[in-house]
């Protein structure tokens, strides 16, 4: 004998306590993989991976620095923001290379760092042309070198930092006396 009182019995994924009880549990482990997504691939680029290498090669950028001060070398840079062009005149006590190499190093991306090469337009002065447009704030580096795994090798070096929101000159001295912003 059948009552009318019978329930009607639903399937699983319409039951109203399955989804009260599991629903929270699937919404967080959407999250998780999301937030598993985001750290692979928006990872901080500011955190150096060998602090031993780093620490030795920093005995190296004082000698350049060093070398760079006994010169009495100073660059002066201008970016040229329509063109995309890099003049620098340098000056100092020193016979100039042909060419320079000017890095352009991201405070946050690595991804965004660029190397330009520049080309001497007459005794000191130089021009080069950016691989993309750069804005905001950048740390500069210059070097008598024209291949950019010689960087820690080169004979002097030219360090300073750069807000391109805010100027687009700057002076690049060696770092005992830099003061870079004009």
């Amino acid at each position: 004998m059948t009552t009318e009182t019978d329930e009607k019995i639903l399937p699983w994924y319409r039951q109203f306590w399955f989804w009260f009880v599991f629903g929270p549990l699937i919404f967080i482990i959407i999250l998780c993989f999301f937030t598993v997504f985001i750290a692979f691939n928006y990872s901080d680029d500011v955190v150096t991976d060998n602090y031993y290498k780093s620490g030795v090669m920093i005995n190296q950028t004082f000698k350049q620095d060093e070398k760079a001060a006994s010169l009495n070398l100073v660059a002066d840079i201008k970016f040229d923001q329509a063109t995309g062009e890099v003049f620098v005149d340098l000056k100092g006590n020193h016979e100039f290379p042909r060419n320079l190499l000017l890095f352009l190093d991201n405070p946050v991306k690595s991804k965004k760092d660029q190397s330009v090469l520049l080309t001497a337009m007459s005794a000191s002065k130089y021009r080069g042309e950016l691989a993309s447009p750069v804005e905001y704030s950048w740390y500069l580096a210059l070097v008598p070198e024209t291949d950019v795994s010689k960087r820690k090798d080169a004979e002097w070096l030219l360090t300073g930092e750069i807000n391109l929101a805010k100027t687009v000159e700057t002076t690049l001295q060696p770092r005992a006396n830099n003061t870079s912003a004009k």
